[in-house]
């Protein structure tokens, strides 16, 4: 319990943390572009999630001994791969529906206007595939599958070290 409770003041445990996320990001956009998957609105939505766990790791990273630094990178890291499994939760769902040829999704990804990531960087955030299809599978599981395992255990570390370091430390 303490070695989990020491980790978010150590550098390493948030390199850690961006290097799987800045990972993760850049499989997608090789899966993107050396193997010819197209991504869907959905998919990008959970390339967004990953990237801000990596963003979120980075301040702790610089400066992991401060408390409020902490504090924002495990709120980062937290509220991106819950968002992340909710999506990918939405996109099994909607993969498995009776009808997922069928099934519609958002043409366009819908940022915010003051962050149209999908204007700025058309080559890392437009949407040109389909939500329904199925177009990869690994052991069984379709590219959502793996991303909800992937955000269900960015989630389950960070509250597990969370929660270790509140019953250990009384502080973040």
């Amino acid at each position: 319990m303490r070695f989990l409770a020491k980790l978010p003041e150590q550098r390493a445990a948030w390199a850690l943390l961006a290097a799987t996320a800045f990972g993760l990001f850049a499989t997608a956009l090789y899966m993107q572009y050396e193997m010819g998957l197209e991504p869907c609105v959905k998919c990008i939505y959970q390339r967004f999630a990953i990237l801000m766990i990596g963003v979120a790791a980075i301040l702790p990273l610089i400066a992991p001994k401060l408390g409020l630094v902490r504090l924002v990178g495990f709120a980062g890291w937290l509220t991106a791969a819950i968002w992340g499994f909710l999506i990918a939760n939405e996109h099994v769902a909607t993969q498995q529906s009776a009808n997922a040829f069928f099934a519609v999704c958002d043409t366009f990804p819908n940022f915010p206007k003051w962050l149209a990531l999908h204007r700025w960087f058309p080559e890392v955030f437009s949407a040109t595939g389909l939500c329904g299809d199925i177009s990869w599978e690994f052991a069984g599981l379709s590219m959502p599958e793996w991303m909800r395992i992937i955000f269900a255990s960015y989630a389950g570390v960070g509250i597990v070290v969370l929660f270790s370091r509140l019953i250990k430390f009384r502080s973040i």
